[in-house]
């Protein structure tokens, strides 16, 4: 999801590495589960998520649709997100407790939060976000181990490749009819959502096979 923002009036005004310190940390939020309601329709989900939720829970991407996830419109590319319970706004992950019932395979947002990435020259960098989270005093912390992702260097390295495909994409939309626009939509979701990732393949080579499929898009 793109945001047009002044990284001044959000942030405390630094870029961060994988390998830097940065204020997330937060005592395993604790007693608090702020950041899991009222989030509307702003958990977007990638193909990695799909991947994890899909093989963690046995049920395929189609299945999980009206149920826990939906399709909302961003940037004029139809993506899934997360569909928050409707009389409480909370994620419908979320225990009674409070606590996150998904948590060893959550969503990359939620990894991130409440860090935010900062794309530039087909690569990004992170910045916190200082008005997110009300947890006081929180501790420093590496940001790759605050995002807590196997095989790091991959991963940013699939975040990145899939941000910018959908960018290049979205820029290829304006240029075409509305025709081109829809079926465009469609074959996104066929082949990198409801397509069944191998669970017990490595993610990554699957992927980059359907990006490479896709590109023919652009």
């Amino acid at each position: 999801m793109n945001r047009y923002i002044d990284l001044s009036e959000v942030s405390d005004g630094r870029l961060y590495g994988a390998n830097d310190l940065v204020k997330a940390g937060c005592g395993d939020c604790a007693g608090c589960s702020a950041c899991c309601e009222s989030m509307a329709d702003t958990i977007v989900l990638d193909p990695m998520d799909i991947c994890l939720l899909t093989s963690c829970l046995g049920i395929p991407a189609a299945e999980l649709l009206g149920r826990q996830l939906e399709l909302g419109v961003v940037d004029g590319v139809v993506l899934p997100h997360i569909k928050m319970t409707d009389s409480t706004g909370r994620c419908p992950f979320l225990t009674q407790a409070g606590r996150c019932g998904i948590h060893a395979f959550r969503p990359g947002f939620c990894r991130l939060f409440p860090l935010g990435r900062f794309y530039e020259n087909r690569g990004f960098r992170y910045f916190l976000q200082v008005h997110e989270c009300s947890r006081p005093n929180r501790t420093k912390v590496r940001v790759r181990r605050w995002i807590d992702m196997p095989d790091f260097d991959r991963y940013e390295k699939f975040i990145a490749d899939w941000h910018y495909f959908l960018r290049d994409l979205q820029e290829s939309m304006t240029e075409k009819d509305p025709e081109w626009a829809k079926e465009a939509c469609v074959r996104i979701l066929n082949e990198f959502i409801f397509n069944p990732y191998g669970c017990e393949a490595d993610f990554y080579p699957q992927f980059y096979e359907r990006l490479k499929a896709a590109e023919d898009l652009l």
